[in-house]
């Protein structure tokens, strides 16, 4: 009974970890204008790649002359959250 059990919760684990994989990736670009104040940022749309995220992310920092003193994250998976009032993503990269 007990080995039963934990076959089935194995492969329900395994199976719950390869649908989360599927999960549609969206990347939301936050532009930095001052890399020295980062709480102050621009949302800059949101992309269907890590790669396009980036490029859309340096192309609008050229776009404003600020290439010296900006930075750019990318987020994953971003959304409101409404008790903090603040965007949450999975993850956040450069």
């Amino acid at each position: 009974m007990i080995k039963n059990l934990l076959i089935l919760g194995s492969i329900l684990l395994f199976l719950n970890a390869c649908s989360n994989n599927n999960q549609k990736q969206q990347w939301t670009s936050w532009i930095y204008p001052d890399k020295n104040h980062i709480k102050r940022s621009m949302k800059n749309g949101v992309y269907n790649s890590l790669e396009e995220c980036k490029q859309a992310s340096i192309n609008k920092i050229e776009e404003l002359n600020i290439s010296n003193k900006a930075t750019y994250k990318c987020g994953l998976n971003c959304s409101f959250h409404e008790g903090m009032k603040t965007e949450i993503c999975q993850k956040m990269t450069k």
